[in-house]
C-alpha cells in the first residue's frame, strides 16, 4: 500500500493512509485561478500599523467578511501571522462578497509595497482557490 492514499474500506468509508492529512492529499488537486488585482485599503486606520513592516511581497493574505455598519459587503484581510493588513477597497467589493457568502475560497497575494511617505500601498491580486 502506499504511503499516503485515501483508500475505501468494505463498508464504502473512506480512509486516510499514512501521517499526512487530506489537504496534503487534495494539493495537486487544487487551482487557483486570478481574478482581479487590486490594493489594501485602510491601511492606515490599523490598531496595529506594525503589520505592514512584516508582511512581504509574495505572502499570501486571507480574506474574510466583517459585519460593518458602514460598508455591507466590507472584506477584511490578514496576514499569514493572523493581523489585520486592512480592507478590499469597497469599489472592489461586491462580487467577492457575494463569492465569499456562497461559501467559496478566495485568498490574495501582495504583489507589491511601496512606501509614499507615512503611507504604505499594498498592490494585491485576488485568487479563487477551485477544487
Amino acid at each position: 500500500m502506499p504511503d499516503k492514499a485515501i483508500i475505501t474500506d468494505t463498508g464504502g468509508m473512506l480512509s486516510i493512509t499514512g501521517e499526512t492529512g487530506l489537504g496534503e492529499l487534495i494539493k495537486p488537486l487544487i487551482r487557483e485561478i486570478h481574478l482581479f488585482d487590486s490594493y489594501v485599503a485602510g491601511t492606515t486606520h490599523l490598531a496595529d500599523p506594525s503589520v505592514l513592516e512584516e508582511i512581504r511581497v509574495g505572502e499570501k493574505l486571507t480574506l474574510q467578511r466583517e459585519k460593518n455598519k458602514f460598508d455591507d459587503n466590507a472584506i477584511m484581510l490578514f496576514s499569514e501571522k493572523k493581523k489585520k493588513v486592512g480592507y478590499v477597497p469597497e469599489k472592489d467589493n461586491v462580487i467577492f462578497a457575494r463569492l465569499l457568502d456562497a461559501g467559496k475560497m478566495l485568498s490574495a497575494k501582495i504583489d507589491r509595497i511601496e512606501k509614499q511617505g507615512s503611507f504604505t500601498r499594498v498592490s494585491i491580486g485576488i485568487w479563487l482557490v477551485d477544487f
